[in-house]
């Protein structure tokens, strides 16, 4: 018998996909239909866990088998193919309805659509209310809609089923998931289109329903479960990357095909630049995983076809204009509104985290930090309004950032003779100090001198506050480390990247800590990280050890943390191919800056956190007290005593696990120190001296502080006597240290910024290559020699792999047979080692009070007095000056390949760096994606109900 025209006919077309945990329950549920469809054909998509082995039909109910990979709406596509064909001559109203495996529909689910499209003929889609299949009474989607530039936007999403949206049933799209939909409308529009394989194939197919002239309605009462979106359809997890580029794949193609044609030109070409500034808008916006989706997705498009063939299929049916969808579509208003909910909402969910343990401003953090500016202005008084240091590990600074930034990466390198190969990491860094005063260079070097205390105290004050829970108590670790031996030493010898990085370790701390919350931290934690390891490389081997653990602990969250040492191994990886090829790797661990005779502490004074061997000023202080080397290590241990009990006695509390890790860090800084008094890769005149060790006390003093502060965290009522008592004896410790500058100690001495002379600076200025021959005599009766050019070296072509050659170079080997010919008489004729090296000045350095080093200084300065090609210029402030009356070369500035590896590795560190920079930028949280609670859309001109009413 067949059916009248008063009894529509329904395919159901149901799509599984590995869908076992779901495809009985909804195979139950269209057996229990009230009105059951006509006809049943089940499409498998290449399942391979077992769901559909069994399934077998006869009759109306048809199994089809496609191989795996196929898209929904291809599979929809071929099930309707697959279906009994419709009637072509008799007034049968045809219907397909979509089911995926996991829409189980509620027993009068089909009964409520068809009984909504038979009283509005003009509905030819319609779709059921989508509810979570482990809780029914919540949403899964409810309609779908688009901005104006075509972002999809799911109505109503994630929210409980009150039936607060029932009346809303007029929409410009349903999802896919129980859409019923007229069998001759589904054919001649073609179905979803095979371009959009993974989301928004039903909005663009209701999309076009809309613009050929019919309608599409929500059907409220209708109830269909849902195990997802539909992007997850068929996958056990879709990575956030896919899932940004499937939907920013879709929109594009949707823009593509529903532009105008005088506009499509437009859209095509700016495809992949606004991919580009959306990447980075990524980069700000700390997601990163959508940055090579966004890319991927706008090629996809750009070239990958399927734009032509929807456009003439879109032509081929559109019968009304875009403004007749306007109203369905969601304004900006409502978009703005539903951002500024979300925004507000995850802000007040950040707000009412517990609060902060300690406040900075209320419980003396700020105090503290005062105080140690104070001290800081004492203790360098002599520095306040100088332009540049000298002395120790310092020089002043290029004059300009350009040429601070010339000598960052792989080039020419003026110094000495001249070579070609890759600067210190820490170059990078003076580049970047020096930029931030780019109008006197050198002046950032001081003001870093001057805060180094005050920012010492900041960063340990939260450091501390992270792990203890008392308000007064990061006060005390703010005060210990920032009058740290460590530090202090390494300001008053000119230790500016030791400095550097004991201001930085508590910051760094921090981040690593956090560097699991975000990409914020995260990149943070690696921009600092290569700060650390660029001014103190000795401390690569712990920062690794450290960062290894880290994400070992934490291997649940360690996406974020693996990232961290990119940016260094970026920053090292050319000096340490360098060092690896001439078989002197150890000499990656050398100090930056120019290199400076170090003496070796004692492994006592290392563990009580002494990096000289002068017990922090007290040696020369008491040198006339007769039992004062006797006594002075003891006074010194028991002054230290206080910080030690407390970090060892903070493995007795409850927080014995972090004071435990800390210990343990503590323990590689004092090995880092250690084997930095046995490491000797440094060239000074005539001998080498030893990594500095200080740096690795930093670390040392660093946990020891943090152990020390959980243990008076955890004390009873003695708490606030054992912190000020432990602050006090440090301060006694190292007190002068402090008075270095007063005392005549200090090593390090204000300059004006000039390292040569008068004469040879205005030399300099009409030729900015001349050569400055400079002898040092030596206390042992030698010469120490270099060659400088221009206006002097500075502190930023300094290069330790010039300091740690094992060997000298062929033209340096020729500088020291002039230097030594020079300096006494023979018969060498040195015009044309002077001519080829470019020496126009020979400098003949102060031999101080030292009986050997004057002879030697004499026995020169005569010689060169004596020879009639030199004239006598007289004595400088750096020493006397002679200037050879000859012609001499210009000497080579490397070749335009060495010159363009240069260019490169600037950009390469420029991307790098950059891209952490921006990660690293702290925004307001980010809001999720506007498919998103609830966005409803303006209400049409006319309203499915209206339609009904009538």
């Amino acid at each position: 018998m067949q059916p009248s025209v008063s009894q529509p006919r329904v395919t159901t077309i149901l799509v599984a996909a590995n869908g076992a945990d779901h495809l009985d329950r909804t195979l139950d549920a269209l057996a229990a239909q009230t009105r059951h469809p006509e006809n049943l054909v089940v499409v498998d998509v290449g399942s391979t866990d077992g769901s559909t082995a069994e399934l077998s039909f006869g009759g109306s109910a048809r199994l089809v088998r496609l191989p795996a990979g196929v898209a929904f709406g291809d599979a929809v596509r071929q099930g309707e193919r697959a279906a009994p064909p419709a009637a072509t001559d008799e007034p049968v109203d045809e219907w397909l309805w979509v089911l995926g495996h996991d829409n189980a529909p509620a027993p009068t689910a089909l009964a409520d659509l068809l009984s909504a499209v038979e009283i509005a003929p003009s509905v030819v889609v319609a779709g059921p209310k989508l509810v979570a299949d482990d809780d029914p009474s919540r949403i899964r989607a409810f309609g779908e809609s688009t901005t104006r530039f075509g972002r999809s936007v799911v109505l109503v999403q994630d929210e409980l089923d009150q039936g607060q949206h029932d009346r809303n049933t007029d929409v410009l799209a349903v999802s896919a998931g129980g859409m019923l939909v007229r069998r001759s409308v589904w054919n001649e529009l073609r179905g979803f289109d095979p371009a959009l394989p993974d989301v928004d194939a039903a909005l663009d197919f209701c999309t076009r329903v809309r613009l050929a002239g019919h309608r599409v309605a929500l059907v409220p009462e209708a109830r269909v479960t849902s195990a997802g979106p539909i992007e997850e359809f068929g996958r056990k997890r879709v990575s956030e990357a896919r899932r940004v580029r499937i939907h920013r794949q879709a929109q594009l193609h949707r823009r593509m095909v529903y532009a105008p044609v005088g506009l499509l030109w437009l859209h095509w070409l700016t495809l992949v630049p606004f991919a580009v500034g959306r990447a980075l808008g990524h980069l700000v916006a700390k997601h990163p995983a959508a940055v090579v989706p966004e890319l991927a997705a706008a090629f996809a498009v750009a070239f990958g076809g399927g734009t032509g063939r929807a456009r003439k299929n879109l032509a081929r049916t559109q019968k009304l204009g875009w403004a007749a969808i306007e109203p369905l579509r969601v304004s900006w208003r409502r978009l703005h509104e539903h951002r500024t909910t979300t925004r507000d909402a995850e802000l007040a969910r950040v707000e009412d985290a517990p609060i902060a343990r300690a406040s900075f401003l209320g419980d003396g953090g700020i105090w503290v930090v005062l105080a140690a500016a104070v001290l800081s202005v004492v203790t360098l008084y002599p520095l306040l309004g100088s332009p540049a240091l000298t002395g120790g590990g310092l020089l002043p600074l290029s004059a300009t950032p350009g040429q601070l930034w010339q000598n960052v990466g792989y080039g020419w390198h003026s110094l000495g003779t001249g070579f070609t190969g890759p600067s210190d990491p820490f170059a990078a860094v003076l580049a970047v100090l020096g930029s931030i005063v780019f109008w006197s260079p050198s002046t950032a070097v001081v003001l870093v001198m001057l805060v180094a205390f005050p920012l010492s105290a900041l960063g340990a004050w939260f450091a501390v506050r992270k792990v203890t829970t008392r308000t007064w108590v990061p006060v005390i670790g703010a005060a210990l480390y920032a009058i740290a031996p460590s530090l202090v030493g390494a300001v008053t010898t000119g230790h500016l990247g030791a400095a550097i990085a004991h201001v930085v370790l508590p910051w760094l701390f921090l981040a690593v800590l956090e560097a699991h919350r975000s990409w914020a931290w995260a990149s943070g934690a690696s921009l600092l990280f290569a700060v650390v390891a660029a001014s103190a490389p000795s401390l690569l081997p712990v920062l690794l050890v450290c960062w290894l653990v880290a994400l070992l602990v934490g291997w649940r969250r360690a996406h974020r943390r693996v990232f961290i040492p990119v940016p260094t191994v970026v920053l090292f990886l050319p000096l340490v191919l360098a060092q690896a090829a001439r078989g002197n790797l150890l000499a990656v661990f050398a100090d930056p800056g120019v290199p400076s005779a170090t003496r070796a502490p004692s492994a006592l004074q290392l563990a009580i956190g002494q990096p000289l061997p002068d017990w922090s000023g007290w040696l020369p202080v008491t040198s006339g007290l007769a039992i004062a080397a006797v006594v002075l290590p003891v006074v010194m241990a028991v002054l230290a005593l206080p910080v030690a009990a407390a970090a060892i006695g903070a493995m007795l509390g409850h927080r014995w696990a972090v004071a435990g890790a800390a210990l343990v860090v503590a323990l590689l800084g004092f090995a880092t120190a250690f084997a930095a008094t046995h490491v000797t890769v440094t060239g000074v005149g005539s001998t080498t001296t030893i990594v500095w060790p200080g740096s690795g006390l930093s670390v040392y003093w660093l946990a020891l502080v943090v152990a020390a502060c959980i243990g008076i965290d955890v004390l009873p009522k003695a708490a606030p006597v054992a912190g000020l008592a432990a602050t006090v004896l440090t301060g006694v410790a190292v007190a002068p240290a402090f008075a270095a500058f007063y005392l005549g100690n200090a090593t390090i001495e204000p300059t004006t910024g000039r390292v040569l002379s008068a004469y040879v600076n205005a030399e300099a200025q009409a030729n900015p290559d001349v050569g400055t021959l400079v002898v040092v005599p030596q206390d042992d009766g030698s010469l120490a020699v270099t060659l400088e050019r221009g206006q002097g070296s500075t502190l930023d072509d300094q290069s330790t792999l010039d300091a740690t050659a094992l060997r000298l170079s062929e033209s340096g080997a020729r500088l020291t047979t002039l230097a030594g010919n020079l300096a006494s008489r023979s018969g060498y004729d040195p015009r044309p080692a002077l001519a080829e090296l470019g020496v126009s000045f020979v400098l003949i350095d102060d031999a101080g009070d030292d009986p050997e080093a004057r002879a030697v200084h004499d026995r020169a300065a005569g010689a060169i007095g004596q020879d009639a090609r030199f004239t006598a210029i007289g004595e400088t402030a750096t020493g006397q000056l002679f200037h050879y009356d000859g012609e001499v070369d210009r000497v080579r500035t490397g070749s335009a390949a060495t010159q363009a590896t240069h260019v490169l590795y600037l950009v390469v560190l420029g991307v790098v760096f950059g891209a952490a920079a921006l990660l690293a930028v702290p925004t307001a949280p980010r809001r999720r994606r506007a498919t998103s609670n609830v966005i409803e859309a303006e209400e049409p001109a006319t309203t499915f109900d209206e339609e009904r009413d009538e």
